[in-house]
């Protein structure tokens, strides 16, 4: 489920956890071999990672406009249910972003 991976500085970043329904990650994979990521044009795959149990998934995505992410989720929301977590990357600045969000 991945789309492309250029990374721009005003985008919105969100970690991704998925949990595969009925524990089946066979069905995910599948269509993701059938169909590719089916992820919207403008929505940004930067990585993943599979829990060793492989119950869940956490990928980080990256978009400038929310709804894209809520296409790509439509696109799975049979086979996987989604956690996201809008994320600050630990290199950027994180004091500049909570301290405006007081405010």
């Amino acid at each position: 489920m991945v789309g492309s991976t250029e990374w721009q500085e005003d985008d919105m970043q969100f970690m991704v956890i998925e949990r595969f329904r009925n524990q089946n990650a066979n069905a995910v994979y599948q269509r993701f071999r059938e169909q590719g990521g089916l992820t919207p044009e403008g929505l940004t795959f930067g990585g993943s990672w599979v829990e060793a149990s492989l119950d869940r998934c956490f990928q980080l995505m990256e978009c400038d406009d929310a709804s894209l992410i809520q296409r790509w989720v439509a696109q799975w929301s049979d086979l996987v249910s989604f956690e996201i977590v809008p994320v600050v990357a630990k290199g950027g600045d994180i004091t500049e972003t909570f301290f405006s969000q007081a405010h």
